[in-house]
């Protein structure tokens, strides 16, 4: 076995391709630290927005029921609770993260508890088409009920997975109850709902694309 090692020829490895080696290994690592950052950058963020999230929530269901009438007292009561309860798990999740709001694990524990939190507020803002909204309300109307609280979940969390989270429960449920209440519209009113639904999620694409753009364009060097 000695005798075989001292026999191997040693390979001597340029000195250049040693260098690109090397610095290849750099690049990847600053990469991956860029890519680290980034990511956190974008979980805090998400994290400080969700509090005014919480609070914009709360205060359209109570704008909502100042708009709406031809609901009992206990169907709103009951939709006042769904929004309380998303609301306040929203309050807590921040609250329990907050301390630490640059610590990975926990910035992305707490974006995997806004997931399912952002889903259960959509079903509960959705339920509000069955127990706040009245037979007969008009296209108009139940389009705002979809429509604000879905552009201002958009404007302050700024993440696209968020608003679909919030708005396909909301949309499916308030275009059912077009249907089976049903509202003026009917079914066309259904229909036109999914369908600006879907524009605000479409937007919301657009708009985060543009702020990634805007983000890149600064760092890129000239051709030259």
């Amino acid at each position: 076995m000695a005798a075989f090692a001292r026999s191997t020829p040693q390979i001597d490895v340029p000195e250049r391709v040693s260098e690109e080696i090397a610095n290849g290994s750099a690049i990847a690592r600053l990469a991956a630290l860029h890519a680290e950052a980034e990511e956190t950058a974008r979980l805090a963020n998400l994290l400080g927005r969700s509090l005014y999230a919480a609070i914009a929530l709360a205060a359209l269901a109570l704008l909502t029921l100042g708009f709406t009438d031809g609901a009992s007292v206990s169907r709103q009561l009951v939709w006042c609770a769904f929004i309380a309860a998303a609301s306040l798990v929203m309050l807590r999740a921040y609250r329990r993260t907050i301390g630490q709001p640059f610590e990975r694990v926990a910035l992305k524990s707490f974006a995997e508890d806004m997931s399912a939190i952002l889903l259960f507020s959509g079903f509960a803002w959705g339920a509000g088409g069955f127990l706040v909204l009245s037979p007969g309300t008009g296209f108009i109307a139940a389009l705002l009920f979809v429509a604000v609280p879905a552009i201002a979940i958009a404007a302050l969390l700024r993440e696209p997975e968020a608003v679909f989270l919030f708005l396909a429960p909301m949309a499916v449920l308030t275009s059912f109850a077009s249907v089976l209440m049903p509202f003026a519209s009917g079914a066309l009113g259904s229909g036109l709902i999914l369908i600006a639904c879907a524009a605000i999620a479409g937007a919301a694409v657009l708009a985060d694309r543009r702020r990634a753009g805007e983000f890149i364009r600064p760092a890129m060097l000239p051709l030259t």
